[in-house]
């Protein structure tokens, strides 16, 4: 495959491009070395400095890996994906699997580090989900969840914990938003969960760990109960 020249401009992205694509395509494979930076740059119609830093850019995404004194080689056909990447990519289910284990968890540590200020913000947010539940729209009513939620997981006091959090939350947002909208989970729920919350504030409050980890694995295993029939 003729690499050919390229256009002005952006020069490294477009050398980073048509390199991936020899790697991708299978013209490099694994454990092959690459071309040097003079000939690449050559066939690129580029500077070296150009190739230099558009193997520096494959070298990030985890495809090609300099050796002292023998060359590039590639090392991987796909780039490696950050974790947000992966998250858009992963099913609700799988999702939903490392949601218990971190709420779960979390639950347990927020009974028994809760503060009056965490009582004050759970109690509001159990609030606002409650009234959200009765007649709000869609989105409103699963915004409103997922702020009790992680009002709970926050009040654990640990920022990883609630970082974590955080970052499952848009995947979370889009699942729980398609779970309402194809079995009409509200409809079926009359309760719209409104027990089941409203526990697991009192176990916080109470600081009952053991119950408020038993009431939100409760919760959720109803949620990926619902995932499951809907799949």
């Amino acid at each position: 495959m003729s690499l050919g020249p390229l256009r002005p401009s952006p020069l490294v992205e477009q050398a980073a491009a048509h390199l991936r694509e020899q790697i991708t395509s299978g013209q490099w494979q694994v454990g092959a070395k690459i071309p040097g930076e003079t000939t690449l740059a050559k066939e690129l119609g580029v500077g070296r400095s150009t190739v230099r830093e558009a193997i520096r850019a494959l070298a990030g995404a985890g495809l090609v890996r300099a050796r002292q004194g023998a060359g590039v080689f590639v090392i991987a056909t796909e780039p490696d994906e950050d974790w947000t990447t992966r998250l858009r990519r992963a099913s609700v289910a799988d999702v939903y699997e490392i949601r218990m284990m971190i709420e779960i968890r979390a639950a347990e540590l927020a009974a028994e580090r809760r503060t009056d200020d965490d009582l004050a913000e759970l109690d509001q947010a159990l609030e606002a989900r409650n009234t959200a539940a009765a007649s709000a729209p869609d989105e409103e009513f699963v915004d409103s969840d997922i702020a009790l939620h992680r009002a709970a997981v926050q009040a654990a006091h640990n920022p990883l914990l609630t970082d974590l959090f955080d970052q499952f939350a848009p995947v979370l947002r889009e699942g729980l938003l398609d779970l309402v909208r194809l079995i009409d989970a509200r409809s079926a729920d009359a309760d719209h969960g409104r027990e089941a919350h409203a526990a697991l504030v009192d176990a916080i409050r109470d600081q009952d760990a053991v119950a408020a980890g038993e009431v939100i694995a409760a919760e959720l295993r109803r949620t990926v109960s619902h995932l499951a029939a809907d799949g």
